[in-house]
């Protein structure tokens, strides 16, 4: 990253000419595309592309396409201000912020083209926000037609959308390297999000159940349990426990296709998924565990090698 101040780009061809000209220079881009609301969790983003790269570019568009419902839409925090003050703190050379009539010029006629990603994209949050994932899939592909090659940053909190980025971005053989960052917690185990800010201090100390239902999966992993609807029922155990929170799924599945596995095999790893409503604002959370590997079969018990006796058994020969 230069460490100068941020350039606010908010007209496509603007921005993809200027990155286009950095690659030209030499310059690795960096991308890190968000919905603003900028929080330490994309400040980790911004501070791995800027030590992977040479120039970074943040993105910052509410979409539109990814909300199911108007109320969610108007209710995302809108706060580009101080987004791009963070931005200039970060020492991020770009900021593209366009309007939605900028990335959809028909608006609010209904976009004719869009990018369906099929199935990792179907369950779970697919499942229960029909048509959010093709809102994702259709906006970053269009964002990485506008960034050019580069290598694009997101963050694991939102597990499934990192997987269905991966996917879009194989399948399509489009020129990006996409990069997965550790999910950023506060000190009692929340993700940071920006829907945190729509809690109540009450419904915010409730949060932490996420955290805690994901730490039982954990453990009953660890302990040895390789049923996924086990380990999934132990979360859900866990977050009954919060009267504030309403279970929408816990699962343990296969972090590359987010299927659920018939067992979980020793060694390998398993992502473990928890959505749940804490007062009105839905929540979503993940992480890793692995299952131990079966201990090894005891060795077999040596038998002492059998000794001849010469004579009466219980003295010599005469």
């Amino acid at each position: 990253m230069s460490g100068g101040s941020s350039i606010l780009v908010t007209g496509a061809e603007a921005f993809s000419a200027r990155l286009g000209a950095a690659r030209a220079e030499g310059s690795q881009v960096g991308l890190v595309p968000t919905m603003g609301a900028l929080h330490d969790g994309h400040r980790s983003l911004i501070d791995r592309a800027g030590v992977d790269c040479d120039l970074v570019a943040v993105t910052i568009f509410v979409n539109p396409l990814q909300f199911g419902e108007q109320a969610d839409l108007d209710g995302y925090p809108r706060t580009l201000e101080a987004d791009l003050a963070a931005c200039e703190a970060a020492g991020v050379d770009v900021v593209f912020a366009p309007s939605v009539e900028e990335m959809y010029p028909s608006w609010p006629a209904p976009v004719a083209t869009s990018v369906r990603v099929a199935g990792v994209a179907e369950p779970w949050e697919g499942a229960s926000r029909p048509g959010h994932f093709d809102g994702v899939a259709t906006v970053v592909t269009k964002l990485f037609a506008l960034a050019g090659p580069c290598r694009a940053y997101f963050g694991e909190k939102d597990f499934q959308q990192l997987a269905v980025v991966r996917r879009l971005v194989g399948d399509l053989s489009l020129p990006v390297t996409v990069v997965g960052c550790p999910t950023v917690r506060q000190p009692d185990g929340v993700a940071l999000s920006s829907r945190n800010a729509r809690l109540s201090p009450t419904e915010r100390r409730a949060a932490t159940v996420l955290h805690r239902a994901l730490e039982a999966g954990a453990a009953a992993v660890a302990a040895g349990e390789r049923r996924p609807a086990a380990v999934a029922d132990r979360m859900a155990a866990e977050v009954a426990t919060e009267p504030l929170a309403r279970l929408d799924y816990a699962a343990a599945v296969d972090p590359d296709d987010l299927s659920v596995p018939a067992a979980l095999d020793a060694g390998r790893p398993v992502r473990l998924l928890v959505a749940a409503r804490v007062g009105d604002v839905r929540l979503i959370d993940n992480r890793a565990a692995v299952p131990a590997p079966a201990p090894a079969p005891a060795p077999a018990p040596t038998r002492r090698p059998a000794v001849a006796l010469s004579g009466a058994l219980g003295g010599p020969e005469v």
